[in-house]
């Protein structure tokens, strides 16, 4: 084989292994939305039905606007909340942690980088917290926030879900802040700029894709955090995660159509806040946004 040969031979090996790797990720996200449009007779059907006939809205009508099916006999748990106070409450908790997360880790990234506040030891030890399986500490978290009368609240979430991801925002930042030459922070302290005016206004533009990046990552962990909000939240605050756990049927078992029509409904979000931000994270997962 020639070289042009083997090169078109490598690029068709590679885009095959692409497109197959496409399939299968984006096979159960179609799997997902067509099971949110089938009856209930076509859930557990074999062989399985691919395309629903006919397609029914029954499941979005029952899951987002509470009208269930009693004549069916579809006895499953129902939430004191509807699916829209459950869609509030997580935005809520997960995009202010993720911005506090982002914003602190930032800063004490900063602080790392340029001043060596915390040794490489110090910085392995606080990723270490964050790899503490969450059913170790929910226990005692549970009795404490019920002393300090933060169980079932919004604010002891967030908390919780603040701390939990500090430690990979203080990681993934620094990563991006070691990259920034401290030449042009050199620039703007001889033009007088102050420390922090240098931080927000020189350091934390060069590597908002990196910021972006980070955010992204942080919010995927607290949108998707399931444990953590069953244990500590009650009947005040559900979150979407603990609302999809509670279409499990009593007599036919778990509902597949409702759970996969709440499944749609949470990740519509992600997948708008993805696309809107698609440029910055394609530069900020690669490293490359400085030298851009």
């Amino acid at each position: 084989m020639t070289k042009t040969q083997k090169r078109h031979a490598a690029a068709a090996t590679r885009y095959a292994i692409l497109t197959l790797w496409a399939l299968m990720v984006a096979f159960p996200l179609y799997w997902m939305i067509t099971t949110s449009f089938k009856p209930g007779d076509q859930w557990f059907s074999w062989p399985p039905v691919w395309v629903p006939s006919p397609p029914t809205l029954e499941n979005y009508r029952d899951v987002w606007l509470g009208t269930s099916d009693v004549a069916a006999g579809a006895q499953y748990s129902v939430s004191m909340q509807t699916p829209f106070l459950a869609l509030r409450n997580s935005l809520v908790l997960a995009f202010g942690a993720t911005a506090l997360a982002v914003l602190y880790g930032a800063i004490i990234a900063y602080a790392v980088s340029r001043y060596r506040l915390l040794s490489e030891t110090r910085m392995f030890q606080l990723l270490m917290l964050r790899m503490v399986p969450p059913i170790v500490i929910v226990a005692p978290l549970s009795l404490y926030y019920s002393y300090v009368g933060l169980l079932d609240s919004m604010i002891g979430l967030g908390i919780l879900y603040f701390l939990s991801s500090l430690p990979y925002a203080v990681w993934m930042t620094k990563s991006f802040i070691d990259e920034v030459p401290r030449e042009v922070e050199q620039a703007a302290e001889i033009l007088g700029a102050s420390r922090w005016r240098t931080i927000f206004e020189v350091v934390l533009p060069l590597i908002r894709s990196g910021l972006v990046a980070t955010f992204m990552f942080i919010l995927i962990l607290n949108w998707s955090e399931y444990l953590l909000a069953l244990i500590l939240s009650k009947t005040e605050v559900v979150t979407l995660p603990v609302e999809l756990s509670k279409f499990e049927g009593s007599t036919e078992g778990r509902l597949f159509g409702r759970q996969a029509a709440l499944s749609v409904g949470i990740t519509v979000p992600l997948m708008i806040v993805g696309l809107l931000i698609r440029k910055h994270l394609a530069r900020g997962f690669s490293f490359g946004m400085v030298r851009r």
